[in-house]
């Protein structure tokens, strides 16, 4: 089987000489495999997080998650600093937002980026201060709004020029005046998946460089306004620093020309930093992200005859992506031969695309490995699938593991911190798992996981005798 399955492996997996080896960049820190083989994050055994917790689980390493925001924030600071300006960092809470997470962030000096009233809620559940949070969107709600202004959030990113009404409309009856920026298209397509490149000009956010003048001359006539500066997001998951540097220059442009109506104090280029997914990937460092992107800043400013703004940076997926591992078992074990006579082993656990959609909305790819112990088999090229009603259920869709994988075995997916829990599905009645943090070898949850009957609650046609059991 194993130099069959090899004319199916895309050409950038290699056979790996260990199987049970945890490339360093896609796992966090903490894990390893301690003296009986079991994968350890955190200090905990993936055996003993099941035993308390179950199956499916993600696991997230707390140290991590808390290192690479101070990682972020002391990069962005030093970089800012040497070319005489200031930087903020925003949590991106797309990527994956509970109370836990909204603490960790800010108590290392990092804010936060919402984008729905819940995620709002959230963040102001997890006492983050209102003036340090920073609202998204392209369709806020009249209430969602309100809400915002009421709270006193620190920024509203403007997406069209119906919000701007909107935003001042809340304003005048909140009687406060509302920081804001507009989001522009910048026109970079960042080399990424199609739905993860957010600059291009066909799509819904931001507006276009002659709509964004107009929008802001619209809020300087507002009393109830004040227009801080202008943001643009080039996509995710972008290695490199050329894209941002394209797009700054020519948001730059921008800027100078608003600069003969008033004052353009800061400018924000978004987040969509790179993650490793396998052991191929070569994510840029972020100390050299930081230096890089300001530098390029500078370099446009000068050129400009302008001073330097304040800036801001929107990392998630790099903050909170590789602290995350799910944990599942196996349940099924099967090979595939095809009529060519390649074949695959196709894993079988007890979860997938409710838990992590990612593989089947931009065919991501990640890497995975025996948990509860080593395997001994030689490699063989896997696909790690789920429980789900459809083929493009798939989890891992290219893997080398142990030919000796089986029933019961624990399989650990690393790299799931982000974009996992918070685009979780009931799909299939399938109940969203449980999202554990560990650190200091000791494990708590930080988000429930769901049970049958709380699925059965939600539907109206069961009586509460009926759904209990």
């Amino acid at each position: 089987m194993h130099s069959s399955a090899v004319s199916l492996a895309p050409e950038w997996l290699v056979v790996p000489e260990d199987p049970n080896a945890l490339a360093p960049a896609v796992w966090p820190a903490s894990a390893h495999r301690d003296s009986g083989d079991v994968l350890s994050i955190g200090g905990v055994s993936a055996t003993d997080l099941i035993r308390d917790h179950g199956t499916p689980l993600l696991v997230l390493d707390e140290v991590e998650v808390r290192a690479r925001a101070r990682a972020f924030r002391s990069s962005f600071d030093a970089a800012a600093k040497a070319h005489g300006t200031t930087a903020s960092v925003y949590y991106a809470g797309k990527a994956f937002l509970s109370t836990a997470i909204a603490r960790w962030v800010t108590e290392e000096g990092l804010r936060v980026d919402v984008c729905t009233r819940g995620e709002l809620e959230v963040a102001l559940a997890a006492d983050v201060d209102p003036s340090r949070i920073g609202f998204h969107g392209n369709n806020k709600s009249v209430s969602e709004i309100e809400r915002a202004v009421q709270v006193g959030i620190g920024t509203i990113i403007v997406d069209s020029a119906i919000e701007i009404e909107r935003v001042a409309e809340a304003a005048s009856r909140t009687d406060v005046v509302q920081r804001v920026l507009v989001r522009v298209n910048s026109g970079v397509h960042a080399e990424t998946h199609d739905f993860l490149a957010t600059a291009h000009e066909d799509q819904k956010f931001g507006m276009t460089f002659a709509d964004a003048e107009t929008a802001v001359a619209r809020i300087r006539e507002l009393p109830g306004l004040e227009f801080l500066g202008l943001h643009c997001h080039i996509g995710s998951q972008i290695f490199g620093v050329a894209g941002f540097r394209e797009s700054a220059s020519r948001v730059l442009d921008l800027h100078h020309r608003l600069l003969a109506g008033g004052e353009v104090p800061l400018l924000n280029l978004g987040g969509g930093f790179g993650i490793a997914y396998t052991s191929v990937d070569d994510p840029t460092p972020i100390e050299q992200l930081a230096a890089e992107i300001v530098a390029a800043v500078a370099e446009g400013c000068a050129a400009r005859g302008m001073s330097m703004p304040q800036l801001a940076f929107e990392p998630g997926r790099a903050i909170v992506g590789t602290a995350g591992v799910t944990l599942y078992e196996v349940g099924t074990t099967k090979e595939v031969r095809l009529d060519s006579g390649a074949s695959r082993l196709y894993v079988s656990v007890d979860g997938g695309m409710s838990d992590n959609a990612r593989t089947a909305l931009y065919g991501a790819q990640y890497s995975a490995r025996i948990a509860s112990r080593a395997g001994t088999g030689v490699p063989v090229l896997a696909r790690v699938v789920g429980k789900h009603c459809e083929s493009g259920d798939i989890v891992v869709d290219h893997e080398y593991l142990p030919a000796d994988i089986g029933p019961g075995d624990l399989l650990a997916v690393p790299a799931t911190g982000a974009y996992c829990a918070s685009l979780s599905s009931n799909y299939n009645h399938v109940p969203r798992p449980p999202v554990v943090a560990v650190s200091d070898g000791r494990s708590r949850v930080i988000v429930r996981g769901e049970s049958i009957d709380d699925l059965l609650a939600r539907d109206a046609g069961i009586s509460a005798n009926e759904g209990a059991r």
